[in-house]
C-alpha cells in the first residue's frame, strides 16, 4: 500500500511536467553538469547509508526515517529541476557498522570524524567503482554527532548537569548543534560526491532536518556552495525557515547547472507535496495543556485519509493517535495532553482523493516554562526505556495500578519491580487484569521481551466472547500470530494467522488492540498485524487459557519473561468496570 502511494505521489509531479512540457511551459532539456561543469547530472544516484559506531545499539525504526529522506529528496528535486535532471535515491538495506567506537570515531575535529567515516563506508561498500551510468553520492546518515549530544532532549553534558543545544525559532525546533558535524564534498576527480549527516540532522525530525539532508547529501556533493547573499533557499537558511518542500533552490544556481526555466511559472498551490505542513498548537505547550496539530493543506482539498503518530523516545514505538477518513473543519489534530516535561516527535500522513499523498516528521517539547527544557534522565535509553509521558485522552485506565499480585496471578511466579510487571519463564503464564471492559475500547500495552521472544498473549473479550491475541509464538523454524481461536481454528491455521518477528529482547514494543461491536486490530510499533471483522460468535478461547473471572482482560507469556511497561485501556464506546477477582484459581 504504502509503495503503491509513494507511486501515486510520484506520478502526480511526472504528469505536471508532462503536462508543462504539451503546454510549451518547458524549454527543450539540456544537458546538466555539476558546478565545474565537469560531470554530467542529468542523472544522480544517491545511495544512503545508516552509521553505527560499533558501541551502539540501532534505532529501531531507523530504515522507517531514511525511507523519509529518501522520498523528501526525490520529490523537491523532481519539482525543482522539472525532470531536468533526475534523482534517485536508493537505502542500503542493512546498517553499516563501524569497525571503530564512538570515541575513535570522535578522536578529532569535525572534519577528522567526516573523513574518518566516509572512508570507512566508501570502502566497505566499494563506492563509485567502474563505469558511471548516474552521478553517484554516497549519503551516509550517522547514528552519532561529533561532540557527545542527547538529540532527543536537544542537550550535551556540562558537568555534572545538561545544558541546551539547539535552534529553537519561534517556538519550533530547527537543526543546527554545534555538537553536530555534518559535512560534505565533491570529489571532482573521482567524479563522485560525499556527504554525512550527523544525528542532530536526522534522527530527531525537527523541522527543517529534511533541508539538512539535501544540502549535505545533494547540494554540495554536485558541488553547490551558499548563495551569497545568504537567503531561504536549500542550500542557505532554508533548514532555519521550514521543511524542505518550503525551500527552494535559487535560479541562478540552477542555471550555472545548465536548467533552463520554464516559460511560465508553474502552480504549486495544488501541489501536496509543496503546500503540506503540520505544526503544534500551542508551539511549547505545558504539561497537562492540550496539543494539537495543525495541518495546512491545498485550498479545496478532499482528504482520504490521514493518521497521526507520536512518540516520546528516540528508541521507543509510535503510538498511534489519530486514523480518520475525514479531518476536521479546523484542520486540526488532537495530540492529547503531557503529564510532564518531555520532548516529542510527530509524523503526520494524508493521502488525497485524487491520490497524491504526503508525510511530515516534526518535534515539539512540552516545557514547564518557556525556556526551562526537559532534562533527560540519568540512565541511557539505549540500555533501559525512559519514563516517559504519554499522551493523555481524559478516559484513558492505568490497568497496571490496579494490580495485586498475590490476588490476581493465575499460573506462574509473576512480580512487580519499579512498578513494572514482569512475568515468568514458563508454559502458560497468566495474570488476571481485574477490570471488564466496555463493548468496544482500545488496549494499549508496552511490553519488553528479557529473554529470546516467543508467545506475548494479550486476552480480550468482545461481546461475552473471550479471546486472545498471540503474538511472536515460536513453532518450530517458523515464528506465528493471529487472533485464537477463529472459527474454532488457532493459531496454525485461520484467517487472522501470520508469520512474522515482531519482538526482539531487550527493545521495548507497543501493542494496540482497537475491539469493535464486529472487528479487532492489532498494531505493533505502528504496524498492522491483524485486522479482522465478523460477528463476535466466531470468537474463542481454548480452556487452557482461561482465567476465574471469564469477563476479565488477562496478560501472559509462553515460554518468555516480559516486562510490561505499560498497560492501559481507552473506552470508545459503553462502560467498563473494576472487578472483584476470584479468591481461587483453576
Amino acid at each position: 500500500m504504502r509503495i503503491a502511494r509513494q507511486f501515486a505521489s510520484l506520478m502526480c509531479l511526472a504528469l505536471t511536467v508532462i503536462s508543462a512540457w504539451c503546454l510549451g511551459a518547458l524549454p527543450a532539456q539540456a544537458e546538466l553538469k555539476t558546478w565545474d561543469s565537469k560531470h554530467s547530472i542529468d542523472r544522480i544516484e544517491v545511495t544512503m547509508v545508516y552509521f553505527l559506531p560499533k558501541d551502539r545499539v540501532a534505532l529501531v525504526d531507523w530504515r522507517e526515517r531514511l525511507e523519509f529522506f529518501r522520498r523528501r529528496l526525490e520529490l523537491f528535486h523532481q519539482r525543482e529541476f522539472q525532470g531536468q535532471s533526475q534523482l534517485v535515491a536508493k537505502v542500503v538495506p542493512e546498517p553499516v557498522v563501524s569497525d571503530r567506537s564512538t570515541e575513535q570515531l570522535r578522536a578529532g575535529d569535525g572534519d577528522f570524524t567526516f573523513f574518518r567515516t566516509l572512508e570507512e563506508v566508501d570502502e566497505r561498500l566499494q563506492f563509485g567503482r567502474g563505469e558511471h551510468k548516474a552521478f553517484p553520492i554516497l549519503l551516509v546518515l550517522s547514528d552519532i554527532n561529533w561532540r557527545p549530544l542527547d538529540d532527543f532532549f536537544r542537550v550535551k553534558p556540562a558537568g555534572d548537569k545538561f545544558e541546551f543545544e539547539g535552534q529553537l525559532i519561534n517556538g519550533i525546533h530547527h537543526p543546527g548543534a554545534t555538537s553536530g558535524g555534518a559535512r560534505a564534498t565533491y570529489l571532482a576527480r573521482r567524479g563522485v560526491g560525499w556527504g554525512l549527516v550527523s544525528s542532530d540532522g536526522w534522527r530527531v525530525p525537527y523541522c527543517g532536518s529534511d533541508c539538512v539532508v539535501y544540502h549535505e547529501g545533494v547540494g554540495h556533493p554536485i558541488g553547490l556552495p551558499h548563495p551569497e547573499p545568504g537567503n531561504g533557499s536549500v542550500m542557505s537558511m532554508g533548514q532555519y525557515r521550514g521543511w524542505l518542500s518550503e525551500s527552494w533552490l535559487d535560479d541562478a544556481q540552477k542555471k550555472r547547472l545548465g536548467w533552463q526555466a520554464p516559460t511560465e511559472e508553474i502552480d504549486r498551490k495544488s501541489d501536496l507535496f509543496s503546500v503540506f505542513k503540520a505544526l503544534p498548537v500551542p508551539a511549547i505547550p505545558k504539561p497537562g495543556e492540550d496539543v494539537s496539530l495543525k495541518l495546512t493543506l491545498p485550498a479545496a482539498t478532499n482528504v482520504k485519509s490521514c493518521r497521526v503518530r507520536v512518540q516520546l523516545d528516540v528508541l521507543g514505538p509510535w503510538l498511534e493517535v489519530a486514523r480518520l477518513d475525514k479531518l476536521p473543519e479546523s484542520a486540526a489534530i488532537g495530540l492529547g495532553r503531557f503529564d510532564r516535561p518531555a520532548p516529542v516527535s510527530y509524523r503526520a500522513e494524508v493521502e488525497l482523493a485524487d491520490g497524491q499523498t504526503s508525510e511530515i516528521w516534526g518535534y515539539f517539547q512540552v516545557r514547564s516554562e518557556p525556556r526551562v527544557n526537559p532534562q533527560p534522565p540519568k540512565s541511557s535509553s539505549s540500555e533501559q526505556p525512559k519514563s516517559v509521558a504519554f499522551p493523555d485522552g481524559g478516559e484513558e485506565l492505568d490497568l497496571l495500578k490496579s494490580i495485586d499480585i498475590k490476588r490476581d496471578q493465575v499460573s506462574g511466579q509473576w512480580s512487580l519491580i519499579d512498578e513494572r510487571l514482569v512475568s515468568p519463564k514458563e508454559y502458560g503464564a497468566r495474570l488476571q487484569l481485574p477490570y471488564q471492559p466496555p463493548a468496544e475500547y482500545r488496549l494499549t500495552v508496552i511490553a519488553e521481551p528479557l529473554d529470546e521472544p516467543n508467545g506475548l498473549i494479550l486476552g480480550q473479550v468482545l461481546s461475552d466472547q473471550r479471546f486472545k491475541i498471540l503474538l511472536n509464538h515460536q513453532a518450530g523454524k517458523k515464528t506465528l500470530g493471529a487472533i485464537e481461536n477463529v472459527d474454532g481454528k488457532n493459531v496454525a491455521s485461520n484467517i487472522t494467522s501470520f508469520e512474522r518477528s515482531l519482538f526482539q529482547k531487550g527493545r521495548p514494543s507497543e501493542v494496540i488492540c482497537t475491539v469493535r461491536k464486529n472487528s479487532v486490530q492489532v498494531l505493533v510499533d505502528g504496524r498492522e498485524v491483524i485486522s479482522w471483522q465478523g460477528e463476535p460468535s466466531r470468537l474463542s478461547m481454548d480452556d487452557y487459557w482461561q482465567t476465574p473471572n471469564k469477563t476479565a482482560l488477562f496478560v501472559g507469556a509462553y515460554d518468555c519473561r516480559y516486562r510490561f511497561h505499560r498497560v492501559s485501556l481507552t473506552p470508545l464506546s459503553g462502560n467498563g468496570k473494576e472487578l472483584e477477582p476470584a479468591k481461587q484459581t483453576p
